[in-house]
C-alpha cells in the first residue's frame, strides 16, 4: 500500500513535472521560432552614398522613401557625401572598411577608376543571373557604362549638352528663331549678327566637358586605344587637328567680339543668358528647366543640337552625369538589396518622376509613355531637342566617351589650355600640345599603379 502510494505520488509528481517540461519546451520552441521569424523578416540595410544636393537631394529622398515603403525586405539609407570629387575621395578612404557603402553614385569620368579598384560587382552579374530585360533602356546611355561587353554600373542621372539661344534676340537680328545654327560656321555668323549694344552673340564656359563633347560630335576620340576602351589608354589625343580647329574657332569669335569670356563657371553664363547679356550658350540638358524659368517673362528660350564643323559626321554627344555601382566587399544580401533598389530606380514610373523633377534623361524609353512626362514635354517643348540629339547619336568609340583613371585631372588640364588660348598667352596648338603632354604623363603614372 505504501509502495502504491509512493508509486502514485511519484507517478503524479512525474506527470506534473513532465507536463511542465513539455510546456516549457513548447514555450521555448515557440520563442525560438518567433526569434527566428524576427530574424528572417529583418530587412537588409543598404547604405547608398550620393552627391545630389538641393532639389536633386529632395528628389533622391522621395525615391528612397517610396522604395522603402513599397516592400519590407530592403531598407535603403541615402547619405549625401558632398560633390562627386568629395564623395569619391571618401570612398577611397573607406574602401576596405565597414564604413564603406553598399551602393555608390560615381560621376561618369570616375568609371575607369571604379573598374580598376576591383571593388565592384558589375551589374551585368545580376542582369545575367535573373535574365533582367534591359531592352527598353537607352542604348546610347548604356554604351558609356559598358566595358568589355559588360554593363558595370547602372546609369542614374544622365545629361548631355545642347545649345540654348534667345529666340527674341534672333528675331531682332533678322535670324530665323526656329532654325538655330547647326555648324561652327553658322554659329560664328549668328554670333556676329546677334552682337549689338548691350548684347554679345555668345559665351561658353571654360569647361573641359564642352571640348570633349565637341570632339565626340565629330567622331573624334579624346585618348588613344579606342578612347581607352579597346585597351587602357596610354596617351592623350587632345592636340588633334580637330581640337586645334575647335579652339581656333572659339578664340576667333572672342577676337571678333561676338563671344564673351566669362570664365569657368556655367552659373555665370546662365546668369548672363537670363539677363539678356548673351544670346547663345552651351549648357547641360539637366539645366533646361532652370534656364527656361529664369527667362520667363523676358524672352523665349530655344534649344538646338550641339554644333559641329561643316561636313563632319559619324559623331554625337557623350552622356554625362553619374551611375550606380555595387560594392563587392558587402554581403551577398546587401548586394542583392542594392540591385533590387537599382531595379526600382529603373522602372518607367520612377524614371518619369526623376526626369520631371530634375531634368535628367529617363534611362528607359518606356518613361516617355508616362503621362507626367508627356505633360512635362508640353510645358517644356525645348527638351525634345535633347531627346532627339541623344537618339540621333551614332554609338561608336568616340560617342561612348573616353575612360581613364585620371579623367578629373585631364579635364582640369584641358580647361587650363582653353584659358591660356582665350587669354592670349598661348596659341591653340601650343596650349593643346602642352596639355596633351601633361595628360599623357598622368595616364602613364596612373597605369603604373594598376595591377
Amino acid at each position: 500500500m505504501l509502495f502504491c502510494i509512493l508509486f502514485l505520488t511519484s507517478a503524479c509528481g512525474s506527470t506534473v513535472s513532465n507536463n511542465a517540461t513539455a510546456e516549457t519546451a513548447v514555450a521555448t520552441s515557440s520563442s525560438e521560432e518567433k526569434t527566428e521569424t524576427v530574424k528572417k523578416t529583418e530587412p537588409v540595410k543598404v547604405v547608398w552614398w550620393h552627391s545630389m544636393s538641393g532639389g536633386l537631394g529632395e528628389a533622391v529622398d522621395k525615391l528612397v522613401a517610396d522604395f522603402n515603403s513599397s516592400q519590407e525586405n530592403v531598407q535603403v539609407e541615402a547619405v549625401f557625401q558632398g560633390t562627386y570629387d568629395e564623395s569619391l575621395n571618401k570612398l577611397k578612404a573607406a574602401m576596405d572598411s565597414d564604413s564603406s557603402p553598399a551602393l555608390m553614385q560615381v560621376y561618369e569620368i570616375g568609371s575607369r577608376f571604379m573598374i580598376d579598384t576591383d571593388a565592384v560587382t558589375p551589374v551585368q552579374t545580376f542582369i545575367d543571373q535573373e535574365k533582367y530585360d534591359i531592352s527598353s533602356l537607352e542604348a546610347n546611355i548604356l554604351g558609356y557604362y559598358t566595358f568589355d561587353n559588360q554593363l558595370y554600373s547602372m546609369p542614374f542621372n544622365t545629361s548631355n549638352p545642347i545649345l540654348y539661344y534667345n529666340k527674341d534676340a534672333f528675331k531682332a537680328a533678322g535670324l530665323d528663331p526656329e532654325n538655330p545654327p547647326k555648324t561652327y560656321e553658322e554659329l560664328a555668323v549668328a554670333a556676329k549678327a546677334l552682337t549689338s549694344e548691350g548684347q554679345t552673340g555668345a559665351s561658353f564656359a571654360i569647361y573641359g566637358w564642352f571640348i570633349e563633347q565637341l570632339l565626340a560630335n565629330q567622331g573624334v576620340e579624346f585618348i588613344n586605344n579606342g578612347n581607352g576602351r579597346t585597351t587602357p589608354a596610354t596617351s592623350s589625343l587632345l592636340n588633334s587637328e580637330a581640337s586645334v580647329a575647335t579652339l581656333t574657332w572659339w578664340k576667333q569669335m572672342l577676337d571678333d567680339k561676338s563671344m564673351m569670356n566669362l570664365g569657368r563657371k556655367t552659373d555665370d553664363t546662365k546668369k548672363a543668358f537670363a539677363a539678356g547679356q548673351i544670346a547663345m550658350t552651351l549648357d547641360s540638358t539637366a539645366s533646361l528647366r532652370g534656364i527656361v524659368s529664369s527667362a520667363d517673362g523676358k524672352f523665349e528660350v530655344g534649344t538646338g543640337f550641339l554644333p559641329k564643323p561643316e561636313g563632319s559626321s559619324d559623331g554625337g554627344v557623350v552622356v554625362g552625369g553619374a551611375s550606380l555601382w555595387i560594392m563587392n566587399n558587402k554581403s551577398q544580401e546587401e548586394q542583392q538589396g542594392a540591385w533590387e533598389f537599382i531595379k526600382f530606380l529603373a522602372e518607367p514610373a520612377t524614371q518619369a518622376y526623376w526626369h520631371v523633377n530634375t531634368g535628367y534623361f529617363p534611362i528607359t524609353q518606356k518613361a516617355y509613355d508616362e503621362q507626367i512626362v508627356k505633360d512635362n514635354l508640353t510645358a517644356y517643348p525645348q527638351f525634345q531637342t535633347a531627346i532627339d540629339q541623344l537618339h540621333q547619336t551614332k554609338l561608336n568609340l568616340a560617342t561612348q566617351g573616353a575612360v581613364m583613371g585620371v579623367f578629373p585631372e585631364a579635364r582640369q588640364l584641358t580647361e587650363t589650355a582653353i584659358e591660356e588660348v582665350l587669354n592670349d598667352s598661348k596659341s591653340p596648338q601650343e596650349a593643346l600640345d602642352d596639355a596633351a603632354k601633361a595628360i599623357s604623363s598622368k595616364i602613364e603614372e596612373y597605369n603604373l599603379t594598376v595591377k
